[in-house]
């Protein structure tokens, strides 16, 4: 709490005067007094408790005056509050959803742990606007970029194999996410590119979406999803779906070449927790920028004194009312 006109304590110098003067006719004034034959029984009796009471209708005045002087004063208390804005980060998801996804070196394949760790990662970027963009022969928008965290995961579970001709069309699912999100204004717009194989389709090269999202400034991290060597995966055969193992075939050296040239990175993940790490780290690389401005509100306090004041007031006249009528 602070005063804003402090000077106006100057005035408490009266209530203190009144008091001086008050003590001094007290001390100093002849009583009114009248003559008995005996005093014993105005000695034993001792002065009446009204004698006392007579005091307070002056204590309440003083009171009253020093808390109108507190009121004039202007007393305010102040809190600081803060406003945070939150600028986020443009994500695009590029996602491999061709057939070799079924692998089950992952749990409980790679396609179904992609989703479901993409799916956390969307959890905890609230301030963000993302998008999902899938590709196997060939590309296209799954969502396109929204802060609509609920309708993104409902569409990132939608994303299955099956539903497109199959292949590996990397350069084409990584130039539709540029698309995406090339007339964006966010600081920061970035392409997270989720694949298991080897380019062998589309008319886009991974070089020339690479160099395309260079040119627009847009980063991308490329996640190469399988276990070293080979993986289980299901076959169809006349005595119905057998697992065997094929070889795992990721074109690692393309992948590092794309996320170097646009600035970002490449990471391998083999199983479940190798992707979730990898995410976490690609969460902390792209922290969302937060601007704090801090102001002080202000609470007026001058009320409740200048209430008090007159409560005092009214129980003054009320005290020399009952005072001036009792015996």
């Amino acid at each position: 709490m602070f005063f804003e006109y402090p000077v106006v304590f100057w005035f408490l110098a009266v209530p203190a005067l009144l008091v001086l003067l008050y003590l001094y006719r007290e001390l100093k004034g002849r009583d009114p007094h009248f003559r008995v034959s005996v005093v014993h029984p105005w000695k034993v009796a001792g002065p009446s408790v009204f004698w006392l009471l007579r005091h307070l209708p002056f204590i309440c005045r003083i009171a009253a005056l020093c808390l109108i002087i507190v009121a004039l004063a202007r007393p305010r208390s102040s809190t600081e509050t803060e406003s945070v804005q939150t600028e986020g980060i443009d994500i695009v998801f590029a996602m491999d959803v061709s057939t070799s996804m079924l692998a089950r070196d992952f749990n409980p394949d790679r396609i179904n742990a992609s989703k479901n760790i993409a799916i956390e990662f969307i959890s905890q970027r609230p301030s963000d606007r993302m998008g999902i963009v899938v590709f196997a022969g060939e590309s296209y928008t799954q969502c396109p970029l929204t802060t609509d965290r609920a309708t993104l995961i409902n569409l990132m579970k939608d994303v299955q194999t099956g539903l497109i001709d199959d292949g590996t069309a990397i350069g084409n699912g990584l130039a539709t996410a540029v698309a995406r999100m090339k007339d964006s204004d966010a600081k920061s717009r970035v392409v997270i590119l989720i694949t298991d194989g080897v380019n062998n389709m589309g008319e886009v090269t991974p070089g020339m979406a690479a160099e395309i999202a260079k040119t627009y400034g847009i980063r991308v991290y490329t996640i190469g999803v399988g276990a070293n060597g080979t993986a289980p995966y299901p076959v169809m055969t006349p005595f119905g779906i057998q697992i065997q193992n094929v070889q795992v075939e990721i074109d690692e050296d393309l992948l590092k070449q794309v996320a170097e040239m646009t600035g970002g990175r490449y990471f391998r993940a083999t199983d479940n927790t190798k992707l979730a790490e990898i995410y976490s780290e690609i969460n902390k690389m792209e922290k969302a920028r937060t601007v704090v401005d801090s102001f002080p509100v202000y609470k007026e306090l001058f009320p409740k004194y200048a209430i008090a004041a007159l409560l005092l007031l009214m129980l003054e006249l009320l005290f020399r009312l009952l005072i001036r009528r009792l015996p």
